[in-house]
C-alpha cells in the first residue's frame, strides 16, 4: 500500500506492507533511526513520535494510518546547528545515561510543553510516567523538562 505523509517537514511517499508499523517504516524504510523500539507493545515509550502535535506510540501505529499526517521524530526537534532548548536541558541535567529511552522522553516532553508550557513537576511526572527509563531514576529528566519550560513559554508568546 502507498502512504504519503510529512516527516520532519519533508513530504514522503512510501510503498509498504499494510502490517508495517510506523516505527519500522521510520527506521527501516526512511532511515530515521532516532525512534527506538523497545517493547513493541506500546508500554515503554521509546518509540514515541509526534503525530499532528500529539505524542503517539509508533510501534502501535501502522505506517498506512499515517497517510496525510504530519509526523515529527526526535531528529525533527533539533535545529540545524546545535540542540533545542529541551535537548540542551537534558544534557545539562544529565537526564540520560544509556540513551535508549531519550528519544521517547524528549518527544513526549516536547508534546507536553508545546501544549502546556507551564506544566508543573507533578504534571511532567504524570505525562512521562508512560515512558520507562531504567537508568536515571527520573529526577534529572523532570528537572530538565522543568528548565525547558521557559523556552516553550517564549515560543508561545511569539505565536
Amino acid at each position: 500500500m502507498k502512504a504519503a505523509f510529512e516527516v520532519n517537514g519533508e513530504s514522503v511517499e512510501v510503498d509498504v506492507e499494510p502490517r508495517l508499523s510506523l516505527a519500522d517504516c521510520l527506521r527501516d524504510v526512511l532511515g530515521l533511526t532516532g525512534t527506538h523500539l523497545g517493547c513493541e507493545h506500546g508500554v515503554c515509550g521509546a518509540c514515541t513520535v509526534i503525530v499532528d502535535g500529539q505524542a503517539v506510540r509508533s510501534c502501535l501505529t501502522l505506517a498506512v494510518q499515517a497517510d496525510g499526517e504530519r509526523i515529527t521524530t526526535v531528529e525533527g526537534l533539533s535545529p540545524e546547528a546545535g540542540l533545542s532548548p529541551l535537548q540542551a536541558a537534558f544534557r545539562k541535567h544529565h537526564a540520560l545515561q544509556c540513551g535508549f529511552c531519550t528519544p521517547g522522553m524528549v518527544t513526549t516532553a516536547h508534546a507536553l510543553l508545546s501544549e502546556e508550557p507551564d506544566a508543573d513537576a507533578d504534571r511532567v511526572r504524570e505525562v512521562l510516567s508512560g515512558n520507562i527509563c531504567r537508568c536515571t531514576g527520573y529526577v534529572p529528566i523532570v528537572e530538565a523538562v522543568l528548565e525547558a519550560r521557559a523556552a516553550y513559554r517564549k515560543m508561545e508568546g511569539e505565536s
